[in-house]
């Protein structure tokens, strides 16, 4: 929400701005204003003790994971964070060569090194290869659709699902290697729920997926971690700018308050916090997670904002990512191996599984990265959407552990017995 209008004197060619939360957006948003001249009077407001939001590296395992944001998607010219991360010498030089930025991959993730069966068989990778090229030729269409008065249907995955039929029928191989096919295409749709934070493409509008614009260049990490990009916009801004751990209980809007500091002026929003702490303003930033906003709009905002605003917050959807850490003493997979897919052989994106998630949650897993080697120590990390995601939130690590342990040991266990018998 913006609102201006102040009548006038001693801080009309500076105007007071106040930006609620810390995240990404609100860091980029005082920066922003920080770097013009007019702006001489910003507070930056963040609830917690830190900024950054999804933004969060750990140190852990000897090095340095990403608990949130994993890669600079479309690292080029027009890509606002690679910028900054070019800015402040945050790249290696693969990262930032002129190579790496004109790539062209479509916005989309690149095939698994390795690609493994829910009854432990090293799946073909010509066989992934392929259908990866049919889901993503499908998916590059559903952007076809933006600005069309009417959709054939309403979402992308009914979309996928009607072209996927069609191409059945032009199939040619035997029933077991069809159902195969079938079951690494749902492992596709379930990367693309990771991709679009969607429990279902089921939920992602047909008229409105054209609206996300992929740049050129590979997908890039930051060495040192992501968090490193958030703590030189914090080192950018003036010291007194930032306030932590001022949670916003009420933005006062459409009125007229004033301020000691600030004799004979009036200011039309005034920022009250959960401690009690007022902060007058004549701009108000609000950066806060859509989670939030949906659960704080009813209190957030006095008077309640403008119903096509509330509509607007209320249409919008967000689901949940989660990542899954797992440290082990000795690789299973090979030195070049960077990417471990995992197709569970009984799904489908063509059938709805009905199952209690405790005995399904796993299965919407679409495998692993593997992370670069941490001194003596070995990690993957398991990405995770949708609900199953939200339900693997209220276990205990144990219980995750226990479940992907057995998880792990189904998938390879043909392939450990394979790479045994060739070293013989």
């Amino acid at each position: 929400m913006e609102k201006g209008g102040g009548k006038g004197g001693p801080s009309s060619s500076s105007p007071v701005v106040v930006v609620v939360g810390g995240g990404i957006a609100g860091l980029g948003a005082a920066q922003r204003l920080c770097r013009q001249s007019g702006f001489r009077n910003l507070r930056l407001l963040e609830a917690t003790d830190r900024c950054g939001g999804r933004i969060r590296s750990q140190s852990a395992f000897g090095g340095v994971i990403e608990i949130g944001a994993h890669w600079i998607h479309g690292p080029s010219k027009n890509n606002p964070v690679f910028q900054l991360a070019l800015e402040y010498g945050l790249l290696g030089e693969k990262e930032k060569s002129e190579e790496n930025q004109l790539i062209e991959i479509g916005g989309h993730p690149g095939l698994p090194s390795l690609s493994l069966s829910s009854s432990g068989k090293n799946v073909n990778l010509k066989l992934v290869e392929d259908v990866s090229n049919l889901f993503y030729t499908l998916l590059d269409q559903t952007r076809e659709f933006l600005h069309m008065a009417e959709t054939p249907v309403p979402s992308v995955g009914e979309y996928l699902k009607k072209e996927i039929a069609r191409h059945m029928v032009d199939w040619t191989e035997d029933e077991a290697t069809k159902n195969l096919k079938l079951a690494i295409m749902n492992t596709f749709f379930n990367l693309e729920c990771c991709v679009s934070g969607s429990h279902s493409m089921d939920l992602v509008a047909l008229g409105s997926f054209g609206e996300y614009c992929t740049l050129p260049g590979q997908d890039c990490t930051f060495s040192e971690g992501y968090e490193g990009l958030t703590n030189c916009i914090m080192t950018s801004l003036p010291k007194d700018v930032i306030l932590f751990n001022k949670p916003v209980k009420t933005i006062h809007w459409n009125g007229s308050y004033r301020q000691e500091n600030f004799p004979g002026e009036t200011f039309p929003v005034l920022v009250e916090c959960e401690g009690g702490e007022k902060f007058p303003a004549h701009h108000v930033i609000v950066t806060i997670p859509l989670g939030v906003l949906k659960e704080q709009m009813n209190t957030l905002f006095s008077p309640p904002l403008p119903r096509r605003k509330i509509e607007v917050i209320r249409r919008m959807g967000f689901g949940t990512n989660n990542k899954i850490f797992l440290e082990f003493e000795e690789p299973f997979w090979e030195p070049d191996c960077q990417q471990i897919q995992v197709v569970w052989e009984d799904t489908s994106p063509l059938v709805d599984v009905r199952a209690e998630l405790q005995d399904i949650w796993f299965k919407k897993l679409i495998g692993f990265l593997v992370l670069p080697p941490l001194e003596s120590t070995y990690v993957l990390c398991g990405f995770i959407a949708g609900l199953e995601s939200e339900f693997m939130e209220t276990l205990s690590d144990e219980e995750v552990l226990s479940s992907l342990t057995q998880v792990l040991r189904r998938i390879t266990v043909s392939f450990i017995l394979e790479n045994a018998q060739s070293l013989k």
